[in-house]
């Protein structure tokens, strides 16, 4: 395929237009997104255009949003008079807990209308209730464009006749059925991509590798990093040969280490990581709301490799998920320590927190930052590109593709609430009840501590540590029953959980510890349920 050929738009002359737009009219977006050149999508903003922006997308949503007016109106707040953004920056945060709960799905929505959104999405509550999350085709055009940054920046898939594999859970859940569609919409912008949906279901995966990745120049992987592990790993039992059909991988929903990055690589037959691989920060509420680019995997690996370097960027031990996002389509904010986030959905955000530790770097700071320690991540990547390309791939040219000006997020987590396994968000409330059964409630005191562990060959556990009830001693029947409980309770509870985690990695990890334990349970102190696999 031509790339030149490829970035002209189509035979209509179309203006662009922000996608804080307005999105009822979804084939007119539609039309735009198709006939956009990415470059002409991702045109950096200065910071006024921005604020600015996010300024009018408030007014917007204060005009036409049934519950926003009425969470203003509560608040004593009158739209009309925030007209800076410093005023902006005063208005109140909204929430799952403020927002979201108290008002009907189609008060949440524009002109309080259901009937303006095509698709809903499911995600699980802390206690299983679920939260539903309306949205138009309109919608996921932005969110199509931080795939199409991927595939084209990273995979060259303009270029390449490429097999797009959805592996994350398909039905409600917003990860199969979002990004399915954001893959077909590059389709019909012109990508040579084909998408198929096996699921998480492996015998699938492996008969759609084994069947159809022969007859494409290289094969995505979309899902759960511990999921695509499993995956890759039960394939090489079953002697797939990855690195013939050069794979690469798309993710969302945990935060890993590059040093499993490194071991999924070598397996894969990687020969370049930074272009191989590429994360999402995403959630239910908004969809993506950033990425990881070939400049973002650079410099998480070198930081990586320079901890002392990393705790004075981020502020802690642990490494941060480092992805890039657009402004224009997701604005960010950070008070607290705590990422907040504004942008137009089927149900619109503004200043939305989502409990998210983390923070946000322009790109020339951060790159200052990185050059004043020695390191120029743009001059790294220019030496990647020198090296030589897969056979019958066209190497790529220095600096052409994966380096462009977009701010970045950096993404701890919500560690102090909730561990992501798999995908799942698994929430205190959940293993509660699992402990709340008889006889087992007369063996703990209900203090525990879940974390996500990984083991030597970097595989993916949920861990429990339990605090044993006063003289009761820890026996492997304690904790095979424990155990069962759990996973049964878990299931019921959380519907993420019994889709997103395969059977064989449901039955979490049980430890005994008794009560007052120094580590885990100490005396006097305010306990947390959930640790960091950092500790």
């Amino acid at each position: 395929m031509n790339s030149e050929n490829f970035r002209q738009p189509l035979n209509v002359e179309q203006n662009f237009s922000p996608r804080f737009a307005d999105r009822d009219l979804p084939l007119s977006t539609l039309q735009t997104f198709v006939t956009t050149p990415l470059d002409r999508l991702l045109t950096p903003q200065n910071t006024t255009d921005a604020q600015t922006d996010v300024l009018t997308l408030f007014h917007r949503v204060a005009g036409r949003v049934p519950a926003y007016q009425a969470f203003l109106k509560a608040q004593g707040i009158t739209p009309t008079d925030i007209q800076t953004f410093d005023q902006f920056q005063q208005l109140p945060l909204t929430t799952k807990a403020n927002y979201i709960q108290q008002y009907p799905l189609p008060q949440l929505c524009r002109d309080g209308q259901l009937a303006g959104c095509d698709m809903v999405a499911v995600s699980s509550g802390s206690t299983g209730q679920p939260s539903f999350w309306a949205r138009s085709l309109a919608d996921e055009f932005s969110v199509a464009t931080r795939f199409e940054q991927i595939f084209y920046d990273s995979f060259r898939a303009d270029q390449r006749r490429t097999l797009a594999i959805i592996c994350f859970a398909l039905g409600t859940w917003v990860g199969g059925m979002y990004t399915a569609n954001c893959c077909r919409h590059l389709a019909a912008k012109g990508y040579p991509i084909t998408v198929v949906t096996p699921g998480n279901n492996k015998a699938e995966i492996f008969r759609v590798v084994q069947t159809l990745a022969p007859l494409f120049e290289q094969t995505v992987l979309l899902g759960y990093p511990p999921f695509l592990k499993d995956v890759i790993d039960s394939g090489i039992t079953q002697e797939i040969d990855w690195q013939a059909h050069q794979v690469k991988l798309v993710m969302a929903g945990e935060v890993f280490s590059e040093e499993w990055r490194s071991l999924v690589g070598e397996r894969l037959g990687s020969t370049d990581f930074c272009f191989d691989f590429a994360s999402l920060y995403g959630t239910a509420d908004a969809g993506v709301l950033g990425n990881e680019t070939p400049l973002t995997i650079c410099i998480r690996r070198w930081l990586s490799s320079h901890p002392d370097i990393a705790r004075t960027l981020f502020g802690e031990s642990r490494l941060p998920t480092l992805v890039q996002y657009d402004p224009s389509s997701r604005f960010f904010e950070v008070q607290d320590g705590s990422l907040l986030f504004s942008g137009d959905n089927g149900v619109p955000l503004v200043r939305y927190h989502i409990a998210d530790q983390g923070g946000i770097l322009p790109y020339e700071t951060l790159l200052s930052f990185l050059q004043k320690q020695g390191f120029d991540p743009q001059a790294e990547l220019q030496r990647d590109s020198f090296r030589e390309a897969p056979k019958g791939f066209a190497a790529k040219s220095p600096l052409d593709r994966g380096i462009r000006p977009l701010p970045f997020v950096y993404v701890f987590g919500r560690s102090h609430f909730t561990v992501s396994y798999f995908g799942a968000n698994i929430y205190p409330e959940n293993v509660a009840v699992g402990l709340e059964q008889v006889p087992i409630c007369n063996w703990v005191t209900g203090k525990f501590v879940m974390q996500v562990v990984e083991g030597a060959d970097q595989n993916k556990a949920l861990s429990i540590v339990v605090e044993l009830a006063p003289d009761v001693e820890e026996s492997n029947e304690k904790r095979s029953a424990i155990a069962d409980s759990i996973r049964q309770h878990l299931r019921r509870l959380n519907s993420e959980f019994a889709h997103y985690v395969p059977d064989a990695d449901q039955i979490p990890q049980i430890q005994l510890r008794a009560m007052g334990d120094p580590e885990y349970f100490p005396v006097g102190v305010k306990h947390r349920y959930t640790r960091s696999s950092s500790g």
